[in-house]
């Protein structure tokens, strides 16, 4: 069998710390280990984009913008990688595109090696200004699908969609397995089909919510995958991806080997393990495998968030009441993934049709939003009854959201005038205004702040 290392991307920054401890790893203690993780070998290490941002501004007083250069700055040998929502970038809406081309813009300037786009219905339309952006700055574009399973979720329609993804330039094609749905053999046949049709490398992303992934990144090794996501073993498995040291061993000596130094690893992995035990507070109860997860297909990250807000609100007995009624819900709106921001959109709906005693009884904005078409196409047709009770005799959308979203970036800037005139202030803002005028009276002083102010 001829040889072919396989290439790994570390997800402790980012997606570890949104699945496992509610994204509140702070910067300061990325940066003693971001030092040794540049020596490890890695294709690449997520580190920004998904809920970080958010949370940056909203829990951590930290500016996301700086956490870019201060890990680039230890990490000069290692391509650093964010997660983006598509047309929603960071945020939960769609916004405009002269935003969406700026935001990719100031990313790959401040150090953002590889953007991987995704969009929560697949709705290719939802890429294409964020892919042709990543790529006219010369940096990599890695067009994303989303894995769920439904009735209207096929191989093929995984095919058509990344063959879609192919004609708008992707460097590399992820499959994007949020919730740790993939079983072995489906991914194989699914992986496989996906080499006969993609040029561009192919990459899996995956969770062992449901204690399939590291049966599954090894049948998709076997297939001809390319890359895979891991994390160290203190951050792994339950909600977050299977242990790095587990797969570089399982790899060891064979033609998949690739080639990094488990005592390394094994090094870093202890500073990790001292290193979580400071966010104790954040860690969800959800450890090892839940079997439940393959029908409510909650993804870890979801399933963490969702857990805390109930445990304060005092509803967390109503927990398993809330996991029924979300798969109903999902099919509702046409069997939509669960991934940021549709994500949270199914489970506020389904929270509220459970604790208000009646469904849909209240309906929220972004459902309604949803059902007018505001998010992109559904995979599957939406409930009729529904769609026409939440629009109340308006008629749905079917182009592109944001062609109907007006530029704002000239907008922003005049309302920031005399409080800040740095370009990445004004994409904070303009993604979470509230938040962020909160965040800039009370943030340490950085580079990005107007020292006038």
């Amino acid at each position: 069998m001829q040889k072919k290392p396989i290439k790994i991307m570390d997800t402790l920054f980012r997606d570890a710390s949104q699945s496992k401890i509610a994204t509140r790893m702070k910067l300061e203690d990325m940066l003693p280990i971001a030092g040794k993780l540049d020596k490890v070998g890695y294709h690449s290490v997520e580190m920004w984009g998904g809920a970080t941002f958010d949370s940056c501004i909203r829990y951590l007083n930290e500016d996301p913008w700086e956490r870019i250069r201060e890990l680039k700055k230890r990490m000069p040998n290692t391509k650093m990688q964010m997660v983006i929502r598509g047309q929603s970038l960071v945020g939960y809406r769609h916004y405009p595109d002269d935003v969406a081309v700026r935001f990719v813009e100031k990313a790959a300037e401040n150090g953002i090696d590889i953007f991987r786009p995704f969009d929560a219905l697949d709705d290719v339309r939802n890429l294409k200004t964020v892919i042709e952006t990543v790529k006219r700055t010369g940096k990599a574009a890695e067009g994303t699908v989303c894995y769920t399973i439904s009735p209207v979720h096929t191989t093929r329609l995984i095919l058509d969609k990344a063959r879609q993804l192919e004609d708008l330039g992707i460097d590399s094609f992820c499959l994007k397995d949020m919730a740790g749905l993939l079983d072995p053999y489906t991914a194989s046949k699914i992986i496989k089909r996906l080499k006969k049709s993609l040029a561009v490398p192919i990459h899996l992303h995956t969770h062992d919510t449901c204690g399939m992934g590291a049966m599954t990144y090894l049948k998709a090794i076997e297939a001809g995958v390319d890359i895979i996501d891991t994390v160290l073993s203190p951050f792994s498995e339950g909600t977050c991806q299977p242990p790095t040291e587990s797969l570089v061993m399982a790899l060891k000596k064979t033609p998949y080997d690739t080639g990094l130094d488990l005592s390394l690893l094994a090094d870093i992995a202890d500073d990790v393990r001292e290193m979580k035990k400071k966010y104790k507070a954040f860690e969800t109860d959800l450890g090892g495998v839940d079997s439940k997860i393959m029908v409510t297909q909650i993804p870890g990250g979801v399933m963490s968030n969702m857990t805390a807000q109930l445990r304060q609100a005092k509803a967390l007995h109503r927990l398993r009441e809330i996991l029924e009624e979300i798969p109903k819900v999902r099919k509702d709106l046409g069997y939509i993934s669960l991934v940021t921001p549709t994500s949270q959109i199914i489970v506020v709906q389904a929270t509220l049709n459970v604790l208000t005693g009646e469904r849909y009884k209240v309906i929220t904005k972004e459902t309604r939003e949803l059902l007018r078409g505001g998010y992109g196409e559904t995979p599957g047709p939406v409930d009729p009854d529904l769609q026409r009770r939440a629009l109340k005799g308006e008629h749905p959308i079917h182009c592109r959201p944001a062609d109907l979203i007006p530029n704002q970036w000239d907008q922003l800037r005049e309302e920031l005038k005399g409080i800040t005139e740095s370009e990445e202030d004004i994409l904070t803002y303009g993604l979470f205004p509230h938040v962020a005028l909160e965040f800039f009276k009370r943030r340490p002083i950085s580079s990005n702040q107007n020292p006038s102010v």
